[in-house]
């Protein structure tokens, strides 16, 4: 019997429903707070001064969502234990003035935002979504999920060593798609996406647009023991947190208070007031002690207690590529989380956490793996080096083993959600 079918598959058909429901990362924030709330969780504003009752909050800044449980009898020290990922993933952004065009064709001026895989783009049908920022400073958000843009890819009569010689796309030129036939004229866009959100043109100030693929998550494979979507780089870990929160605050008994925070920018870098070396996560760590009547000590004994899982997805053995990873450590789809190790510190594992790790993925059933790249490759990073150098915690990178990563559709094993998400829970209510 396939591995594929030893698990129910509930969690990752609503994992599914996540990544529609989540096409830019300030619809992700939208979608996890309304699930916090059903599961009786209360926003609480960054203006307004916090309580330090008992029960469920959560704090929302642009594509960022920090939500965070207490228990009854928790004291003004109790650490915390901290599910952190990303909402944001690599796409094209569209830039201040969009309206372009050439030789007859309407187009729309866009950005690279993260490490693109630009040809995972071309010839593929692409929305719209992101927020509008409104001329009294309110947000709506807004998205066109149906065919709208195209990025072309140049034919191969025109191109005839393309299969040769390797497809070379200069990024300003080659990468503006679509979405029309006409002259240009100045503003379209803006008016077109804010009819779209209910608006006249004239209200809205700002905004952060993006592309998304229209094609719908679908199981792959005979026994449908992959996944196959869009941004799995990083919701599937967001939408893993969100599961082992909302599971932890039924516990009857929570040694810590759980947290899940996701950030915003990772793809660039972190480097915002939404991102993981901004000040978002510390502030509420410490507001929340506060409001609990604590001191600086009593903040000072609560972090240094707390620890931090980076959850992000890491690299899949490659069965044509094979020669690229690490020929130690081959993690493959459906065999659990992974343990992402790097002594230089691109990773923030060391021992210590891979024992943290191994005890929560015991406690939960669930098998997993190591990962490390290969020494001759660059390797990647996450939040975890960031949030362990910026707050003091002891914070371990693991994740989901997916190929295609940063594609605009990434390829997973179907049962790793559920498995990640069992570890979280396990390590949240540890």
């Amino acid at each position: 019997m396939s591995s594929a079918h030893r698990f129910d598959r509930g969690h990752t058909d609503d994992l599914m429903s996540f990544l529609v429901a989540s096409p830019s990362p300030y619809h992700a924030v939208a979608t996890t707070a309304e699930r916090l709330q059903k599961a009786g969780f209360r926003e609480v504003a960054e203006t307004d001064a916090w309580d330090g009752q008992a029960g469920g909050k959560f704090v929302r800044r642009g594509g960022a969502i920090i939500a965070w449980y207490v228990p009854e009898g928790a004291t003004p020290a109790s650490p915390f234990r901290i599910v952190g990922a990303h909402t944001d993933s690599p796409n094209l952004r569209v830039k201040p003035l969009p309206d372009t065009g050439a030789h007859g064709w309407r187009q729309v001026a866009v950005e690279l935002y993260g490490g693109t895989l630009l040809n995972t783009w071309l010839d593929r049908d692409l929305g719209l979504s992101g927020r509008l920022t409104l001329r009294d400073g309110s947000h709506r958000l807004v998205v066109v999920d149906r065919p709208l843009l195209r990025v072309p890819q140049l034919a191969i009569h025109l191109d005839r060593g393309v299969n040769q010689d390797g497809l070379k796309l200069d990024k300003q030129r080659h990468m503006t798609p679509i979405w029309g036939l006409g002259d240009v004229h100045e503003g379209d866009l803006i008016r077109f996406v804010a009819e779209e959100a209910g608006l006249a043109a004239d209200e809205v100030a700002g905004w952060d647009l993006m592309t998304h693929s229209v094609e719908a998550p679908a199981y792959l494979g005979r026994d449908r023991e992959l996944l196959a979507g869009p941004r799995m780089d990083n919701l599937l870990s967001v939408h893993a947190g969100l599961a082992a929160l909302t599971a932890a605050a039924t516990s009857a008994s929570l040694p810590s208070i759980p947290v899940l925070a996701a950030f915003d920018h990772e793809e660039n870098g972190s480097q915002s007031d939404t991102g993981a070396e901004g000040p978002l996560l510390g502030t509420v760590l410490e507001r929340s002690v506060l409001a609990r009547g604590g001191t600086y000590e009593d903040r000072a004994r609560a972090f240094a207690g707390t620890v931090c899982l980076s959850s992000d997805t890491g690299h899949a053995v490659h069965p044509n590529y094979a020669e690229r990873h690490d020929p130690g450590h081959h993690p493959l789809p459906n065999r659990g989380p992974i343990l992402k190790v790097n002594v230089n510190q691109r990773y923030a594992t060391d021992g210590h956490g891979r024992a943290l790790f191994a005890a929560a993925c015991e406690r939960a059933g669930v098998p997993w793996q190591h990962f490390v790249s290969n020494n001759s490759m660059p390797c990647g990073t996450t939040i975890g080096p960031i949030t362990a150098a910026r707050h003091g915690i002891t914070t371990v990178d693991i994740g989901v083993a997916i190929l295609s990563m940063h594609s605009a559709r990434e390829l997973c094993g179907s049962d790793d959600p559920h498995l990640l998400a069992s570890a979280l829970t396990a390590f949240l209510e540890g």
